[in-house]
């Protein structure tokens, strides 16, 4: 399956949960780790659990998937699925404004649920403004 595919598929999932604040980023240029995160955000252990075994267990059922690795627990409020190409992290949302994932891959665009990145807006420069120029302070010549 396409890492793309899978991890919008990850995300989708996620939501069926009601997990919170779903975002997928496209790291496959800045990383040579995998090619993308999902990071969702639970309130609870019976949610985060509610979050993990609905992916994972989807995953196998549907498309015959199995993460390469789990790491995290409940307990922690971070649980990590790691599908090689797609890296899940489905963690509290104290937990996750503490490591705040996002801003430290913050050069990675973040995709739609359609799996779509945002057009980056051009930047317009705002007009400059006229310098004052600076007084020329003379000096008197000393007599």
């Amino acid at each position: 399956m396409d890492s793309k595919k899978l991890a919008l598929i990850c995300r989708e999932l996620a939501d069926n949960r009601k997990a919170e604040n779903i975002v997928v980023l496209d790291v496959h240029e800045i990383s040579s780790v995998t090619d993308y995160f999902v990071v969702a955000s639970g309130t609870s252990e019976p949610h985060l659990r509610a979050i993990t075994s609905e992916i994972t267990d989807r995953l196998r059922d549907e498309h015959q998937l199995r993460p390469r690795a789990v790491d995290g627990t409940l307990q922690t409020s971070w649980v990590v699925l790691d599908f090689f190409d797609v890296i899940v992290h489905v963690m509290r949302t104290d937990v996750r404004e503490r490591y705040n994932l996002e801003g430290l891959w913050g050069d990675a665009p973040q995709l739609d649920a359609s799996g779509e990145a945002p057009k980056a807006k051009a930047k317009v420069k705002a007009p400059r403004k006229p310098r004052a120029k600076a007084a020329v302070k003379r000096a008197k010549p000393k007599a």
